[in-house]
């Protein structure tokens, strides 16, 4: 991975939920902005950095503890690497699925 930043956030903005059509009482964990790798020149231009926002508040109100917090911030930056890799959210979570059920047989 090149040229990305990684930020956490205290919150998601309201204009961002409304943006994303994201009402109360769901909100967001994370978000990839940037042009994902399947749909980059490879001409080699300059361009400001892909960035991956990580909400800090949003997480913390949904772990139990911080062993839960630390896993649910691995789950949202996976998802994350995976847009920046091209991936749609329905391939993302699929996989996540897949994941999830292999986890379940154990």
């Amino acid at each position: 991975m090149r040229n990305i930043a990684i930020i956490v956030e205290d919150e998601p903005s309201k204009e961002l939920l409304h943006e994303m059509g994201i009402a109360p009482p769901d909100t967001l964990l994370g978000l990839y902005s940037g042009v994902p790798l399947t749909e980059r020149s490879w001409r080699g231009e300059q361009r400001m950095p892909d960035r991956i926002l990580i909400f800090q508040g949003p997480h913390e109100r949904d772990s139990r503890d911080d062993d839960d917090l630390v896993i649910a911030i691995a789950e949202t930056l996976i998802h994350e690497v995976g847009h920046y890799f091209g991936m749609s959210e329905e391939e993302i979570e699929e996989i996540e699925e897949q994941y999830w059920r292999a986890e379940a047989e154990e």
